[in-house]
């Protein structure tokens, strides 16, 4: 032997460590736990990598459930630990009908969730695997191993021996768990096209994986194979290649001249359609179901499942759902409630953000509604109506929804388009994890989780105060890291305008305040942006600023009684600037009996600008301010 060998080999042996090891990164570690996984358990390694992409994106999420009790990059299931409970909307006081010519129509418990108690993969993964279910949740190989041992199984209840992937093709379906064979193709569907296109990407504990496109031709006739029931409904309003189901909310009379759980109408004929608004149920899938078939409880136009990302229609677009709060808003909206627990930082799957992001695309395009954080909004997005309703406006689906995530599925990715005056909010994802408290147990650290919050200060360092809410914290109180206290807080796609930059640090216009947040050139948090923008009109000391775009009093027959144009308790002064968002027009929908027949659209002469003034957007009158180029000073 050469000395260099020799001195090479005993340099090893000291060390404890070999060549082959030396070469292979940590970052690597997941992509050989996939890769050792198959080849133990004789599952094709594009399937597996596949389905655990549908499933979380090959993420660790720090070891928390996702809102279907699924842990790890395989989402093995298990209820009994995860025991998510809640009810639809728990967290708050806000009216979803939003309209205060009506009685309110407050949350209420929701039912038993008889689904949960199917949510136990990890016990079979145990059971195959001689793993401890604990281990399989919290240990990425294992619970890797767990998956290719389920998929295994599937595969052999089939009868098909194959190292082919085209003839995993039921295996697959059946690893969402789905019921329906709309929702099972429509899951395995979507493996098999991340398959074919491939895929790459960092993982948020910083774990690099690659699945290499790969063209496959799956075997479908395999879905037979699985026993379940057709659930797609052809009276849906749902793009062809989505499992979709028609589940109907009811339009019924209820003593007292009540009625529920919404309004008919006849959009967009009647009124145009000018917002999707994005919502988690707060709640698990079986029983929000329940709950919007209740004829005396409340509506949505959508629900999509977490696990296979099923989707169930209830109201018509044409129809307006009492979902937002906000009437005006929920008169020019549509609905989508997506399982999951904001407050809980769950998290959800991949399964469930490719199906939302269909739908949206195929309604969209429908109704002709930009793919913008203007028009694509969060529920917590939604202005209160009046001062009294902003503290209890709902917050979800809260921080934890990738917004970036969502709007490259939709098609839109969000893009820097010029350093003119704006900004769009877009932190990386994987990294930013603000210190949010109060998720389980109130006053506790929540567990740290990538984000699309950036949070605000007042002055450009990490240690000074959050800026103050006077809707949210009436005292004077500056905001706090609780999880639901979005009063220094801002969100990825959303675009403000620029007040003034001191090195790192950016400051934007924020509720009639600057706030700072840091923005370094090597990883920034926000991508330069060019609009327009509003301002005051020269001679306006201030302007008022408005929950909802509602006709002047004039415009008013009759026969129904005038709504008040409240401002809210929000000061916009001259020299601020806020992004524009759209033009609206001012109407009241008067729809408050059951025969449709008496529901009339108001119209106004009033023209209204929408802005982004903070976390919610809002409204000003357009005769008060101007609109200039973002880049005019």
């Amino acid at each position: 032997m050469r000395p260099a060998l020799v001195l090479a080999t005993v340099t090893g042996l000291v060390l404890g460590v070999t060549t082959a090891a030396s070469a292979e990164p940590a970052d690597l570690s997941r992509q050989r736990a996939f890769s050792a996984a198959a080849a133990e358990f004789g599952v094709p390694e594009s399937v597996l990598l596949g389905v655990s992409y549908l499933e979380s994106r090959w993420d660790a999420n720090a070891g928390t459930p996702s809102t279907s009790a699924g842990y790890g990059p395989m989402h093995l299931t298990d209820v009994r630990t995860a025991n998510a409970g809640g009810t639809h909307h728990d967290d708050g006081t806000e009216d979803p009908r939003g309209d205060e010519a009506r009685p309110p129509r407050l949350p209420k418990p929701g039912p038993v969730d008889e689904q949960l108690q199917k949510l136990l993969t990890v016990h079979d993964a145990a059971a195959l695997t001689g793993v401890s279910t604990e281990k399989l949740r919290t240990d990425t190989a294992q619970n890797i191993r767990g998956g290719a041992a389920l998929l295994a199984k599937y595969q052999r209840d089939i009868g098909i021996v194959s190292d082919n992937p085209a003839d995993w093709y039921g295996a697959v379906a059946r690893y969402a768990g789905a019921g329906d064979t709309g929702s099972a193709a429509t899951f395995a569907d979507e493996v098999y096209a991340t398959i074919n296109t491939g895929a790459e990407r960092l993982t948020d504990d910083g774990q690099r994986v690659r699945l290499p496109a790969t063209t496959v031709q799956p075997n479908k006739q395999l879905l037979g194979e699985l026993g379940l029931r057709n659930s797609t409904s052809d009276n849906t309003e749902c793009p062809r290649t989505l499992a979709c189901e028609w589940i109907p909310a009811p339009y019924q009379e209820l003593p007292d001249n009540d009625y529920g759980n919404h309004d008919k109408a006849n959009r967009p004929e009647s009124q145009e359609i000018k917002y999707i608004v994005i919502h988690d149920t707060e709640g698990q899938w079986d029983g929000v179901l329940k709950m919007v078939q209740d004829p005396a409880y409340v509506s949505w136009q959508y629900s999509l499942r977490s696990a296979d990302g099923h989707v169930a229609q209830h109201v018509k677009a044409k129809d307006v759902a009492w979902q937002a709060g906000n009437w005006y808003v929920n008169a020019k909206s549509i609905g989508l409630e997506h399982e999951g627990f904001a407050k809980l930082g769950t998290w959800y799957t991949e399964a469930m953000y490719r199906s939302s992001a269909k739908l949206v695309r195929y309604l969209a395009a429908k109704y002709r509604i930009p793919l913008d954080r203007a028009h694509i909004i969060g529920h917590d997005n939604v202005p209160g109506t009046i001062p009294a309703t902003v503290r209890g406006m709902h917050w979800d689906p809260g921080p934890y929804w990738d917004w970036a995530h969502y709007f490259d599925l939709l098609g839109a990715p969000l893009r820097p388009t010029g350093n003119l005056g704006l900004v769009t909010i877009k932190p990386d994802f994987a990294t930013n994890k603000p210190a949010f408290i109060g998720c389980v147990t109130p006053g506790e650290p929540c567990p740290p989780r990538g984000s699309t919050s950036v949070i605000l200060h007042t002055e450009p360092r990490a240690d000074a105060p959050l800026l103050k809410d006077a809707g949210l914290r009436p005292d004077g109180s500056p905001g706090t890291m609780e999880i639901s206290d979005h009063s220094s807080r801002v969100e990825t796609g959303q675009q403000f305008a620029v007040a003034e930059v001191r090195g790192d640090w950016t400051a934007i216009w924020y509720l009639g305040q600057k706030g700072w947040f840091h923005n370094p050139r090597k990883a920034p948090n926000a991508l330069g942006a060019t609009g327009l923008v509003v301002t005051p009109k020269k001679g306006k000391a201030t302007v008022q600023v408005y929950g909802r775009a509602y006709p002047e009093a004039a415009a008013y027959p009759s026969h129904i009684p005038a709504q008040a144009v409240t401002p809210l308790q929000y000061t916009f002064s001259a020299g601020e600037r806020y992004s524009l968002g759209q033009v609206l027009p001012s109407e009241y929908y008067w729809a408050t009996t059951f025969d449709a027949a008496n529901h009339t659209v108001v119209r106004g002469k009033t023209k209204y600008l929408q802005i982004q003034f903070g976390h919610r957007i809002m409204f000003v009158n357009a005769d008060d301010v101007d609109v200039l180029p973002s880049f005019w000073r």
